[in-house]
């Protein structure tokens, strides 16, 4: 399992002064120096945390350090002011994989996966673009089998598992949906499998819950950027990746 570090919160942080501090780029370079996998932005048309121009600049700083960059987005975000439309952005900064979320403007957060049969036609245009530009495509889904399926037959090459309702579950202690919401995990992970699509996860993954997520099956990457904000400042930001690799590789270990 690989580790991607979604930055959105520092670029919140940064853009609540209207500076350059904290540094995006810096913090992107203190994470490629502890050994994560990757790094995620999330930019928004109202670019109310990451830009595009952050997307860009972080692109191009992974490509020099050898790592991947993961860029999330509404495929039919268009134009607005300094938002240069999410096609346009893929283009420009040529991630090394783009995920696409169903969100909507008004939305704090992504809350929801892509509902199967969405703008289909559009859907497989804008994949058809991506792939012509050499970059690994995934779809953010509920944990369901016919969404794995849909995005199997749409053409992507990975799904990402929105593990929202999974984490919301333990962190209540409401053990028996949290138990189902995992064996539903389990069950995607194996359909993905199956239809040979690579698998990531993420949404309110945290240290105490990555455990469970592990033992649900084989994930390819997770994507974490709140709960590492919110424990850097408990543990400082170094200690806080440095769990969080951790975390993540002793479960490659025992693989």
């Amino acid at each position: 399992m690989k580790l991607s570090v979604n930055l959105n919160k520092i670029a919140l942080i940064r853009n609540s002064r209207g500076s350059d501090n904290p540094s995006l780029i810096d913090y992107a370079k203190k994470c490629i120096d502890l050994g994560v996998d990757g790094i995620t932005l999330h930019p928004r048309p109202d670019h109310r945390h990451a830009t595009s121009v952050d997307a860009i600049n972080i692109s191009k700083i992974c490509k020099d350090h050898n790592i991947e960059f993961n860029l999330e987005g509404n495929p039919f975000s268009l134009p607005d002011g300094d938002f240069m439309g999410f096609h346009e952005l893929c283009v420009r900064s040529l991630p090394s994989q783009v995920t696409l979320v169903p969100d909507d403007i008004l939305q704090i957060t992504s809350d929801h996966g892509w509902q199967p049969g969405y703008r289909d036609a559009e859907l497989k245009d804008f994949i058809s673009s991506l792939k012509e530009n050499h970059l690994r495509t995934s779809l953010f889904i509920d944990a369901n089998s016919d969404s794995v399926e849909y995005a199997a037959q749409m053409g992507f090459d990975r799904i990402e598992i929105y593990t929202g309702p999974f984490a919301d579950f333990l962190k209540d202690e409401d053990f028996v949906s949290f138990n189902i919401s995992k064996d539903e995990i389990a069950k995607c992970i194996k359909k993905a499998r199956s239809l040979n699509l690579g698998i990531n996860a993420g949404h309110d993954l945290n240290l105490n819950n990555l455990p469970h997520l592990i033992e649900s099956g084989n994930v390819d990457e997770v994507s974490i950027g709140h709960a590492i904000i919110t424990d850097a400042l408990k543990f400082g930001f170094e200690d806080t990746i440095i769990k969080y690799i951790k975390s993540v590789r002793n479960y490659k270990d025992e693989d």
